[in-house]
């Protein structure tokens, strides 16, 4: 009667199994290990940096070119070189600067700014994407120790079994026969069997989480699920429009990423259009001339000009390249639109699967687990009256431990789908 006060007492668990521990044993809980993972994601690091880039680049890219100095020494005489023989003969010093075409440098600092402003929608959508990575392995490693527990604990219990099954077998009033007691010693090692394949995939969990948080990914975590929240519910997914399921994610960081590559691509047309327009150089000269052999002064030379080129010829180059960077455009929108297709289908089949778990987890709250203890519980009480047969026994405690698990899958995905909802809804900066 022990153990069917034991085997009772087991079947009515709850799907997570506490675990006593050393009370100084460190616990990473959810909260610590997503803080962790975006403190120390250097791709955000490279995204400052890259902002900061971009913000010089704009700087120097507003700024005339440098201005060019010639020194020449004009006309000297080849039979004699001398400065004096020939009176136009001069040491010139010029300089010229040259004027980029229309707007060029207004519009060149302009997207070189818009690129900027890109990256910090980048850095909130790769955050978002951190702790949603994070918090899907976490959940991982979390439903493995769980597992591992709830396993641990029916195994407990098999091992009482095959003691009381040899005890009853060698006993001369016992009912218990051989293969009773090779069947509960077959399923003692089918359990240590899954719970080495249970502590393998929890190792290579921690494994993948320690990419993100470090060495801490193989602490212990709370025996404790946490739950989620929806930031918003939507009741009928498979109903609702595009339209307005758009509504809800067009402040998407990603969706505003790809608005600033929109309005850098539109200010490339602008850019190409300058090509239409003359560029520009103005110089200036200043010639030295010697007095002539009969000491007489001779005047220096000043001379100013400018010079332009003029567009005539356009159909090949100026013309396509606006035509390229229009068409550069409008992918850019296109590519938009496809993301936004994305994250809207991928918004409708995140919340039509939570609805399909959380009728899961009610009939596995309300009638299946309460079900599987009750037939768990009777089976073996009908063996220990001698009124049962082992086997069943067995099979009704393994389906029952297998339910649990099944359970706390369940749970354990609805929390998942909860995270990627989440970073589905996410908005703004």
């Amino acid at each position: 009667m022990k153990l069917l006060r034991r085997m009772a007492y087991l079947s009515v668990l709850t799907v997570v199994v506490p675990n006593v521990v050393n009370a100084q044993e460190p616990l990473l809980n959810l909260q610590e290990a997503v803080s962790i993972a975006v403190q120390e994601d250097p791709w955000l690091t490279a995204s400052k940096q890259t902002q900061e880039a971009f913000a010089s680049e704009a700087i120097a890219s507003s700024s005339l070119p440098d201005p060019q100095i010639s020194l020449t020494a004009a006309s000297f005489p080849v039979d004699s070189f001398s400065s004096r023989q020939e009176g136009m003969t001069q040491l010139v010093v010029g300089v010229s600067q040259t004027f980029p075409r229309g707007d060029t440098l207004s519009l060149s600092r302009k997207q070189k700014n818009q690129l900027a402003q890109k990256q910090p929608f980048l850095r909130a959508d790769r955050i978002a994407k951190v702790k949603t990575t994070v918090t899907k392995l976490w959940l991982d490693v979390f439903f493995s120790q769980q597992s591992i527990r709830l396993i641990e604990s029916d195994r407990a219990l098999f091992e009482q079994l095959v003691s009381t099954a040899k005890a009853s077998y060698t006993s001369t009033e016992g009912k218990a026969r051989q293969q009773d007691v090779i069947r509960a010693q077959l399923e003692l090692t089918r359990l240590d069997d899954r719970l080495t394949s249970l502590r393998q995939k929890e190792e290579q969990l921690q494994s993948e989480l320690s990419e993100w948080i470090g060495v801490i990914a193989k602490s212990r975590l709370p025996d404790d699920l946490p739950s989620l929240t929806l930031k918003k519910t939507l009741l009928s997914p498979s109903t609702i429009p595009n339209q307005a399921l758009y509504e809800l994610i067009k402040e998407h960081p990603v969706l505003q990423a790809t608005d600033q590559d929109i309005l850098a691509s539109e200010t490339s047309v602008e850019l190409a259009q300058q090509g239409y327009k003359p560029q520009w150089s103005a110089n200036l000269k200043y010639g030295h001339r010697n007095d002539d052999p009969s000491g007489n002064d001779r005047a220096d030379l000043f001379s100013a000009g400018v010079t332009f080129d003029i567009p005539l010829f356009t159909d090949n180059k100026q013309d396509e390249q606006v035509r390229s960077a229009k068409y550069k455009t409008e992918a850019k929108r296109t590519e938009k639109l496809l993301i936004a297709r994305q994250l809207i289908a991928n918004l409708r089949n995140t919340f039509v699967q939570l609805n399909r778990l959380n009728e899961r987890a009610a009939l596995y709250r309300e009638e299946l687990l309460p079900q599987m203890s009750a037939q768990s519980e009777a089976a073996l009480t009908a063996y220990n009256n001698d009124d049962g047969d082992f086997a069943e026994a067995v099979r009704s405690q393994i389906a029952e431990v297998n339910a649990k698990i099944d359970a706390l899958a369940i749970a354990i995905n609805r929390q998942k789908l909860i995270a990627e909802a989440n970073y589905l809804l996410l908005s703004g900066v």
